[in-house]
C-alpha cells in the first residue's frame, strides 16, 4: 500500500489506463480535425467521435444524435439553463431548482435572475431530498424548466429524478439534471427517468478532464436550446468549436467500461464504503452521517465528527486525500452551504469530511483510513474541553460564554 491515499473521487478521478490507451492514437497518428470532410484524416477523427457519441448515449439510454460535446459539466449546465431560458422566453420566464445544487447551476441561475428570469430555490429536508409536493406547488404557467441534480457532489444523496420527471411531464415543463456524480456510478436512463436535458463530465468517471456532454432530447418533446458559443455551427449548431477528439474518445471508452462493469463495481464500492462507515461508527461516539443513507451514491460517505474542527482533522490525516465540508472563502472559513441546508449547525458543518471511494481504492487502504481517522479524532478530542464537558453531562447549548 502506497501513501498518500486518494479518497476524493467526487472531486476528480484518475484516468483509467484502458481509457488512456484508447486515447493515445488520437494524439499522434489519427490527429485530424473531425470537421475536415475532405480527406481520410478528418474522416477517421469523425468516425472516432461518432463511436464515442454512441458509447455515451448507450450508457444513459439516449441516441447518439442527442449527445452534444462540451468542455465539461459547467459548460453543459450553462448551455442547458441559458439555452432553454433564451429559447423558451416567449413561453415563460420561471425556473425551479434547489438550494443544494452545484455552483455551476446556482451561479447560472443568479446570472439569469439579472436578466429577468424568476428562479425558485426549493429547500431540502434533513435527509437532503426535496419535497415533491413543494415542487408541484412551485410550478406556475410561466415555468419552463426544472433543474434538479441527480446526486449531490458533497453528501451523495440521490434525488427521486424519475418522480420529478413525471411531475415535469404532467405539467409540460422541461427537466434538466446535473448528473455529473451519478452517470457511470449508478444506472441512469433518460427515457425511464423522464429527463429532457442531462449534464455529464468525463473526469468524474475515469475519463480525462476538460471534456463533457449535454444530452438534449430529440423526441417527445423535441427540445431546442439557443447556442451560447457561436462560430462554425459544430454539434448541430448547439456548440461551436473544434472537437477535442482524444478526450472525446476517452469519454466514450470510459462510458463503455462503466456500462459493462457498473453492477460489479457498485457492489465493491458499497462494501468498502460500508466497511469504513461501520468501523468509524463503532469506534467513535458523536459521529453523524450527513444526508440519507438509503438514497445515496454507493461510494459516498459524508460524516461529521462532533467536537473536532474539520481543518485540524484534515491536517492530522494529511496522508489521505479527502475534502472537508468547510471551504475557505477569503479570510473566513464558511461552513458548507449544502450541510447548512440540511439544518446542520456551524460546529457540525465545520467538522464534516467527505470520503469518495473509487475504482482504484483497495480494502487495505480503507482499513488504514478508518484507523487513522479514529486515532486522530480521539487525539483531537482529548485536547477539547468541550468534548470533556459534554462527556460529563454538561448541556453545552445552555452554557453562557463570557469573553475576556
Amino acid at each position: 500500500m502506497k501513501l498518500p491515499i486518494y479518497l476524493d473521487n467526487h472531486a476528480t478521478t484518475r484516468t483509467d489506463p484502458r481509457v488512456f490507451d484508447a486515447m493515445k492514437p488520437y494524439f499522434l497518428d489519427v490527429f485530424g480535425n473531425a470537421a475536415s470532410r475532405n480527406h481520410s484524416f478528418g474522416w477517421e477523427a469523425e468516425d472516432a467521435v461518432e463511436k464515442a457519441r454512441k458509447q455515451i448515449a448507450d450508457l444513459i439510454g439516449a441516441t447518439a444524435k442527442e449527445i452534444v460535446f462540451t468542455s465539461g459539466a459547467t459548460e453543459s449546465d450553462n448551455l442547458a439553463l441559458k439555452g432553454v431560458a433564451e429559447m423558451y422566453a416567449e413561453r415563460g420566464n420561471h425556473i425551479i431548482t434547489q438550494v443544494t445544487e452545484h455552483k455551476a447551476v446556482l451561479d447560472c441561475c443568479k446570472r439569469l435572475e439579472k436578466d429577468g428570469v424568476r428562479v425558485t430555490y426549493l429547500p431540502v429536508r434533513q435527509d437532503g431530498l426535496i419535497d415533491l409536493d413543494q415542487l408541484r406547488d412551485a410550478i406556475t404557467d410561466k415555468t419552463i424548466l426544472i433543474s434538479i441534480m441527480y446526486a449531490n457532489n458533497e453528501i451523495g444523496v440521490v434525488q427521486p429524478i424519475r418522480e420529478i420527471g413525471k411531475i415535469a411531464k404532467e405539467k409540460g415543463v422541461l427537466l434538466h439534471t446535473d448528473a455529473v456524480q451519478a452517470v457511470g456510478k449508478i444506472p441512469v436512463n433518460v427515457i425511464s427517468d423522464n429527463i429532457d436535458l442531462l449534464s455529464l463530465s468525463g473526469h468524474k468517471y475515469y475519463a480525462p478532464k476538460g471534456v463533457g456532454a449535454l444530452y438534449v432530447r430529440r423526441r417527445n418533446p423535441r427540445v431546442q436550446i439557443t447556442a451560447q458559443m457561436d462560430g462554425g455551427g459544430h454539434e448541430r449548431g448547439m456548440r461551436s468549436g473544434t472537437l477535442n477528439v482524444p478526450a472525446i474518445v476517452g469519454l466514450g471508452a470510459a462510458s463503455e467500461i462503466a456500462r459493462n462493469e457498473m453492477i460489479e463495481e457498485t457492489k465493491r464500492l458499497r462494501y468498502l464504503r460500508d466497511k469504513l462507515k461501520d468501523k468509524l461508527m463503532r469506534e467513535l461516539d458523536e459521529v453523524y452521517i450527513n444526508g440519507s443513507m438509503e438514497h445515496r451514491l454507493p461510494h459516498n460517505l459524508n460524516i461529521s465528527f462532533a467536537y473536532v474542527e474539520g481543518e485540524s482533522l484534515l491536517m492530522g490525516i494529511n496522508d489521505i486525500a479527502v475534502s472537508s465540508g468547510s471551504a475557505c472563502t477569503s479570510a473566513t472559513l464558511e461552513p458548507s452551504y449544502v450541510l447548512k441546508a440540511l439544518g446542520a449547525g456551524d460546529d457540525l458543518a465545520h467538522s464534516s469530511i467527505r470520503f469518495g471511494i473509487g475504482r482504484f481504492n483497495t480494502e487495505d487502504e480503507v482499513d488504514y483510513v478508518a484507523q487513522k481517522v479514529i486515532d486522530v479524532v480521539q487525539k483531537l478530542r482529548e485536547l477539547s474541553p468541550l468534548y470533556e464537558m459534554a462527556k460529563e453531562g454538561v448541556d453545552l447549548s445552555k452554557v453562557s460564554w463570557t469573553a475576556h
